[in-house]
């Protein structure tokens, strides 16, 4: 990556680093006081009636990172909700450039009569602050935006140059990034990305993410006749479009939990012993994961882990159906039509175009007569690996122990983050993905939190980060001598 910034590296450097994180410290109240206010604002991407929420919550940032010390700061149009952009390119000749991803908009708080507190009011209880989007991504990128705060506002300059890049359509899949990746390629050229928006195995426990499962997520609506007919008339008689849906649900299992689709198991790859075992050593346990989920039985694929089959082996999720009437009391009515909202979690190796394939032409086969199908498609997304031997990895895990006090672990990950494999394809930028949350904080569903030491202690490793990226590699480290990070290598 060149050479580094000397300043940083030397004495003064870590003075330099001391104050910053000094700084971190004495300002933590109004730091999260700061999060609660970005919390407040219900930037729900994927409900229009929330349009005005996602507007007002993308200029907050922007005035914020303003007031903080970044430059060309922007709220960049895509087609559809904004993207905030941020720059400071005024480090030392030499000093690489860092782009930090992260996205402002959240999922929907509904069911919100399961939530103890509006999703929307954030408040503390104990040791967490509880709304919708703490950890899923406002507190995570929160944490690195307090970080640049914390460089500008004590050494008046970063160790590197830097771009923001926050995004307000994550949660529906990112459905302008590639575009706006592709027209901005030039100005957004970095020599590391980093993504906050996962989760560590427990709070002394720091980690980072080596892969991520592909994703494809799909709506299948079965439609029968042209209108409702009376159920005492028509019943019995002709299919029923919310039964045709249900029976074709149940085809896409085996009794055991694997996908039924032909063909679908064909890319998956089989990893040697050597991996599993490293994957047991590092990962979750079967009743940490249920203990997580608050469920009493694993289900799905034999012969896997819990966290085997979330990580290195497909999954098929039903995440909603609805049809017919659905109010108070009874209608005795055969609906005319129904609607699934499916979602594929994809394996290393799988193509969601693929995967897309073979699903709808196992749709067209299972069908019953009488029922038509159609199959809309919401979201592709390839699955993604990462280089563990990249310098900026190695910084993430330097920076991890110096602010938790333990070396890091390589986990994979069963989620899908849209953005890591269009930076690496379109912008070239090697990725790490270094995360704050914890598997508790019950991020997608009610009563969403985020661990506020965790906040903090991500403030602090995204200030050592930054110091670690902007040092000279042949210069002492800021930090003490030590083994950075316990990792298994895959062997396929």
């Amino acid at each position: 990556m060149g050479a580094r910034l000397q300043s940083f590296g030397d004495g003064q450097g870590a003075g330099r680093l001391r104050r910053a994180l000094g700084y971190a410290r004495a300002n933590r109240p109004r730091f999260v006081a700061d999060l609660q206010s970005l919390i407040r604002f219900a930037s729900v991407s994927a409900q229009p009636s929330h349009s005005g929420d996602m507007a007002n919550c993308a200029a907050w940032l922007a005035r914020h990172l303003r007031e903080i010390g970044l430059e060309r700061v922007t709220i960049d149009r895509t087609g559809g909700q904004a993207i905030v952009r941020a720059e400071w390119r005024r480090a030392e000749p030499g000093a690489p450039t860092v782009l930090i991803y992260g996205h402002y908009d959240v999922q929907p708080a509904e069911p919100l009569d399961d939530w103890r507190t509006p999703p929307f009011d954030p408040i503390i209880r104990g040791d967490d602050l509880h709304g919708r989007g703490a950890s899923d991504d406002k507190g995570q990128m929160f944490a690195h935006v307090k970080a640049i705060e914390s460089w500008l506002k004590t050494a008046g300059a970063l160790p590197v140059n830097l771009i923001c890049l926050f995004e307000g359509e994550e949660e529906i899949g990112s459905p302008h990034l590639s575009a706006y990746l592709t027209s901005n390629r030039g100005g957004l050229a970095a020599d590391c990305a980093i993504v906050s928006d996962m989760q560590i195995p427990a709070p002394d426990r720091p980690a980072i993410t080596y892969s991520l499962r592909g994703g494809l997520s799909v709506e299948l609506q079965t439609r029968g006749q042209k209108r409702e007919l009376h159920s005492g008339v028509f019943g019995g008689a002709v299919h029923n479009p919310v039964q045709a849906l249900c029976e074709i649900i149940a085809r896409l299992h085996d009794g055991h939990g694997r996908i039924a689709i032909p063909g679908f198991y064909r890319d998956v790859r089989e990893w040697d012993a050597g991996e599993r075992a490293g994957m047991r050593e590092a990962g979750p346990s079967d009743a940490a994961m249920l203990r997580e989920a608050g469920a009493t039985h694993g289900w799905g694929e034999p012969g896997y882990t819990l966290y085997e089959r979330t990580t290195i082996r497909p999954a098929l999720t039903v995440c909603g159906v609805s049809g017919g009437y659905n109010g108070p009391g009874v209608k005795a009515a055969i609906p005319a039509r129904a609607l699934a909202k499916l979602n594929f979690r994809l394996a290393p190796d799988q193509d969601p175009a693929v995967a897309e394939r073979l699903f709808r032409d196992y749709i067209a086969r299972v069908t019953p007569p009488g029922v038509q199908t159609r199959v809309r498609t919401v979201m592709r997304v390839k699955p993604a690996s990462l280089d563990r031997a990249h310098p900026g990895v190695r910084a993430a895990a330097r920076a991890y122990r110096r602010a938790f006090g333990a070396p890091a672990v390589f986990l994979r990950s069963g989620g899908t983050i849209p953005v890591v494999g269009l930076l690496q394809e379109i912008l070239g930028a090697p990725v790490v993905l270094m995360g704050f949350g914890l598997p508790g904080d019950r991020i997608h569903g009610p009563n969403e939190k985020f661990s506020l030491s965790n906040f903090h202690k991500g403030v602090e490793t995204s200030i050592g980060f930054l110091a670690e990226m902007g040092a000279p590699r042949a210069a002492p480290r800021l930090y003490h001598s030590f083994s950075p990070v316990a990792e298994r290598r895959p062997r396929s």
